[in-house]
């Protein structure tokens, strides 16, 4: 695959890469560079990829190992210094699907993120996470459950 094609099929599918990322971070700056940094790794690695059917599940494994990283990153921060008073500001944005979503186990969140806001198909969703599709089923399932009790019958999903 040369530059053009790469920049081609990243071009295809950058919407569907912020949005992952930016249900992640919950933040656009940090979404933004988080895609950059995973296009950028993918463009590093790109002699890795052995299948090219399979780049945008490919691409799609580095960005989510990129929001993890920052998630990390942003826990131990937590840890060494104190939240300024200022960052009450940021939480009237939140919405409390944004913030339940969030809060699910990992395993859970990357299949809501994939299938409801990146537009992934079940299938897709399990090539990039790299488990069965029958477990992408059960997943998905057991996050919507967890979801409808948090914010109420009344919100449908």
């Amino acid at each position: 695959m040369g530059r053009e094609e790469f920049a081609e099929r990243v071009l295809a599918v950058r919407n569907r890469l912020y949005r992952a990322a930016y249900l992640y971070l919950g933040s656009e700056a940090d979404a933004l560079e988080a895609v950059d940094e995973a296009v950028y790794q993918a463009f590093r690695n790109l002699k890795k990829l052995r299948e090219p059917q399979f780049f945008e599940t490919w691409l799609t494994r580095i960005l989510i190992n990129q929001c993890n990283k920052e998630l990390r990153r942003r826990r131990r921060f937590a840890r060494v210094e104190e939240l300024p008073e200022t960052i009450a500001a940021e939480h009237f944005d939140h919405l409390p699907l944004k913030e339940a979503i969030q809060r699910l186990p990992e395993e859970l969140r990357s299949v809501i993120i994939l299938r409801y806001f990146a537009d992934y198909t079940q299938a897709e969703t399990a090539d990039t996470l790299g488990i069965p599709q029958g477990t992408v089923a059960t997943r998905q399932r057991r996050a919507l459950q967890l979801l409808r009790l948090e914010l109420g019958e009344e919100a449908n999903i």
